[in-house]
Formats: structure tokens, sequence, C-alpha cells
């Protein structure tokens, strides 16, 4: 019961129907009466919460900046990770096979998990309360990333960056190939002449390498 009560002070929500916060930490391994209809309700509750926030507060966006920052928010591993947070694995109740396969780690029941208790929320005490929760936790993840970034791959940031900049592109070349064809291991640089940088990447494909190669520049632009 008390570590019930300690997750209600971390949501900033007391549920006045605790039957719906127990439904919403049941697996369906664990009993026929599960969280899944919850977590189908909370996904639209998050869904809406979210965009309704990204369109208040970053109103210099566009339609397709504000759809790929809602993905990277609303995905699993964002929800997971906000789930270890909680500690919220500690508080499933999971089937003895799921519990022995380590299923309270396991980051798709992590974020179905949050979900259903967004959903468990809004039958709770309506969507104000559920609006509440959701950005109770949402915000201060947002305060610790770089929103624009999000979803973005090092390469497009790096040239969205210097374009910014009125900078000339980066240029990439493969400096070396190592191993069997089966089995190559890529190096790349990446250089920006006009801000004298140059820097190396490695992957097990030109492209990965060139990935690796701009996110090294861009730190560098970043800290400049």
């Amino acid at each position: 019961m008390a570590s019930r009560v300690a997750l209600g002070k971390k949501l900033g929500h007391v549920f006045a129907q605790p039957q719906l916060l127990e439904r919403a930490l049941t697996h369906r391994s664990y009993a026929p009466e599960h969280n899944e209809r919850l977590e189908f309700l909370g996904d639209s509750v998050l869904g809406c919460v979210i965009a309704k926030h990204l369109y208040t507060c970053y109103p210099q966006l566009n339609e397709g900046d504000l759809s790929r920052l809602r993905s990277n928010l609303i995905k699993e591993e964002t929800l997971a990770g906000l789930a270890q947070q909680l500690d919220l694995g500690s508080q499933l109740k999971l089937g003895e096979g799921e519990r022995k396969s380590g299923g309270f780690r396991r980051p798709s029941i992590l974020a179905d998990a949050m979900e259903a208790l967004f959903g468990a929320v809004l039958l709770d005490s309506g969507f104000e309360a559920a609006e509440k929760v959701v950005l109770g936790l949402f915000v201060p993840y947002l305060q610790n990333v770089d929103v624009l970034a999000l979803g973005k791959d090092p390469k497009t940031l790096l040239q969205e960056h210097l374009q910014a900049r009125r900078i000339s592109l980066p240029g990439y070349s493969v400096v070396q190939i190592q191993g069997e064809a089966h089995a190559q291991s890529f190096c790349v640089e990446c250089t920006i002449p006009a801000l004298k940088i140059t820097t190396r990447g490695e992957g097990s494909s030109r492209r990965n390498a060139e990935q690796q190669a701009a996110q090294a520049a861009y730190q560098q632009l970043k800290a400049r």
C-alpha cells in the first residue's frame, strides 16, 4: 500500500478509485482483468496532451516538425525511461513467467503501463487531471533535451546548423575500410573547411560512419 501512495505522489495524483490504479499496473500475464484497455485510452490521452502542449509552446514550428516531435515524445523508449524514473517496474503485477524473464524491465511492458496509468487517471478524475499528470512528467523531460534535435539524425542536424549560419556544407570521405566483405568496418572523415573542423566516425557501413563523424562535428559546433 505504501508503494502505491509513493507512486501517486510521484505522479501528482491521488486516485479516488484505487481499483483503476491496480488495473493499470496489471499485465495480461497476471490476470484476465488487465491494463490493455486502459493502455488504449491512455495512448489517445497522451497524444492529445502532447500535441496541445507542442502547439502552444512552439508556435514557430510547422506541422511536420510538430509531428516529428510528438512521435519522439510518445515513443516506447521515452515512455519506458519515464517509467524507470517512477520505479514503475517494481509496482507491476506480472505473471510468474514474465517476472522470471525480467518483464519488469522490458521497455514495451513499462511503456504500456505508463499509457495505462494515463488512461486510469482520465477515468478517475477527468481530462484536466490526466493532462496535469502527463505534463508533470514530460515538461521536466523537455527542459533537459534539445527539443529541436529530437528525431533528427546527426547529418541533418549538422546541415541545418551550417545552413542557418550560411556556412558551406560538410564533406565526407572514406579514409579506411577494414575487414572482410561480409564484416567490414568503415572510417569516414567529416570536414568543414570554413570552421577548420575535421572529425572521424566509424561504423559497419559508410552511412553509419558518416553519422558518427557528423555527430562529432555537431558536438564541436555546439560547444563553441
